[in-house]
């Protein structure tokens, strides 16, 4: 099993796409203001590329989210 397809990847994952769509915005827009290509974004969601903890506090600050929201084991 890859890292990314591990359940707690998958969770983690959903959880990134929940926070962004909570926050009302596109992966064009999240791109934009991260400064990275909307194809970063869509393959952090999709797990085609692992995401930092850099760049998960990136999304954190953007999406106005602690970081044990991604993180968590409890219920989003």
């Amino acid at each position: 099993m890859s890292a990314t397809s591990h359940p707690d990847y998958q969770r983690f994952r959903e959880r990134l796409r929940a926070a962004r769509h909570q926050a009302g915005l596109t992966q064009a827009e999240v791109a934009r203001r991260l400064g990275r290509t909307q194809a970063f974004v869509s393959k952090c969601e999709s797990g085609e590329r692992r995401v930092d903890v850099v760049e998960l506090a990136a999304f954190a600050r953007l999406y106005s989210k602690e970081l044990k929201f991604f993180v968590g084991r409890g219920r989003s």
